[in-house]
C-alpha cells in the first residue's frame, strides 16, 4: 500500500491559497467526517476522499474493507453550491487517493489541483463524455440565478456544451466502475484482487440495472419528459427518451415566460402529464409549471446526494425509484 503523503506546511499553506480563491470559508464543522472517517485516520486503509455522493458509491463499493472512504460534500448539501473551508482542503492533502468529477464543482476542481496528490483520479477521463443541448447538459461553471439573468439563461438554452451527469447512464457509470477499479489496484496493489472482484460485482449491478431501464422503457404512450434540472441527458439518450428542462443552466433559477409557454405547447403536443422535480432543491419552479399546464409533479433524482428525503439507500435503489417514476410518468406498458 502506498504511504500517506505528507504536505510541507508551508506547500500546504500554498495549496490552502490557491484552493481558496474566490470561495468562502465555512466553519470546520463543515468537513465531511460524517460520511466516513476523515483522511490520515484509516489505520492501515486507504485514505479515499471523494467529490460527492456519485463517487463515494463507487469508492465504497469497489475499495470495500480495504478502503475509508469520506466525502466533501456532506449529504442534504447541494454539490454545486458547495464551498470548502481550510480544514477540507487539508482533508485533500492528506489522502492516499482522490476520486471526483470535473466539471461538477468548480470550487472542488480548484482545491483538488492544488492539493497534489499523485492518485487523483477524475471520473470523466474515464467514459467519453458528450456535448448535448442547455435542455440536456449545462456548463456548471456558468450558471445564474435570480429574475435578472432569466432573459440570459433562455438565450443559453440553444447552445451545447459538454454534460458531466455520466452516473446516470448504468452503462457510462459502469465505464467509470471499471476505471475506478483499476485505478485502486494501482494505487494499493496488495489489495488488487479485491478491488478487482469488487468491481465486476459493482458492474454486474449495473448491467442489471440497464437492463431494467430498457425493458422498462421500450413501449411508452410518449417517450418526452420535463425536469427542472437538465441532468438526465445521458439517460434520455440512451433509453430512447427526450428530456425537456425548464430552466436549462441552473436547477434553480427561474423559467422565462417564453419557456413556460414553450413547455405548455411541448406538453401538450407529446402528452406529456408529469413536470419532475429532485430533492435537494426546491420544488416550487416545477409546480409552478405543472399548475400553469395542468399537469402532475414527481420526484427524478439526479442522485447527487442521498438524504432522507431519497426514495432509496443508494444508488442503485434510487435509480429503481427513478424507473418506476419515468414507467407511470411515460405510461409504459
Amino acid at each position: 500500500m502506498n504511504v500517506r503523503r505528507l504536505i510541507p506546511t508551508a506547500a500546504l499553506a500554498g495549496s490552502l491559497t490557491l484552493g481558496l480563491v474566490a470561495l468562502s470559508a465555512c466553519s470546520p464543522s463543515d468537513a465531511a467526517d460524517d460520511a466516513g472517517g476523515g483522511a490520515g485516520k484509516s489505520g492501515g486503509k486507504l485514505a479515499v476522499v471523494t467529490s460527492f455522493y456519485p463517487m463515494q458509491y463507487l469508492a465504497e463499493e469497489i475499495g470495500g474493507s480495504h478502503v475509508d472512504v469520506s466525502t466533501l460534500t456532506k449529504p442534504g448539501v447541494e454539490p454545486h453550491d458547495l464551498e470548502l473551508g481550510t480544514r477540507q482542503a487539508a482533508q485533500l492533502g492528506e489522502a492516499d487517493y482522490i476520486l471526483y468529477l470535473k466539471g461538477i464543482q468548480p470550487a472542488v476542481d480548484e482545491a483538488i489541483t492544488a492539493a497534489g496528490v499523485k492518485n487523483t483520479v477524475d471520473a470523466a477521463s474515464l467514459t467519453t463524455l458528450e456535448k448535448h443541448g442547455a435542455e440536456v447538459g449545462h456548463d456548471h461553471g456558468d450558471e445564474h440565478a435570480g429574475d435578472e439573468h432569466a432573459e440570459e439563461d433562455h438565450a443559453h438554452e440553444g447552445e451545447a456544451g459538454t454534460d458531466p451527469h455520466i452516473w446516470l447512464d448504468p452503462v457510462k457509470y459502469a465505464e467509470v466502475a471499471k476505471g475506478v477499479g483499476a485505478s485502486l489496484e494501482k494505487a494499493d496493489p496488495d489489495n488488487a484482487a479485491a478491488y478487482r472482484k469488487n468491481t465486476t460485482t459493482v458492474v454486474e449491478r449495473l448491467t442489471a440495472l440497464d437492463s431494467a431501464f430498457e425493458q422498462g422503457l421500450a413501449d411508452t404512450s410518449t417517450k418526452t419528459f420535463i425536469t427542472t434540472h437538465s441532468a438526465f441527458g445521458y439517460l434520455a439518450e440512451r433509453y430512447g427518451l427526450t428530456q425537456e428542462s425548464i430552466a436549462g443552466i441552473s436547477p434553480e433559477s427561474e423559467p422565462s415566460p417564453a419557456r413556460i409557454k414553450e413547455l405548455r405547447t411541448i406538453a401538450a403536443k407529446d402528452k406529456v402529464g408529469t413536470v419532475f422535480f429532485e430533492t435537494l432543491v426546491s420544488d416550487k419552479t416545477a409546480k409552478t409549471v405543472a399548475a400553469d399546464s395542468g399537469l402532475k409533479t414527481d420526484v427524478l433524482d439526479p442522485i447527487e446526494g442521498i438524504t432522507d428525503k431519497s426514495k432509496g439507500a443508494d444508488y442503485v435503489e434510487v435509480m429503481e425509484s427513478n424507473l418506476a417514476a419515468l414507467e407511470k410518468a411515460l405510461g409504459a406498458k
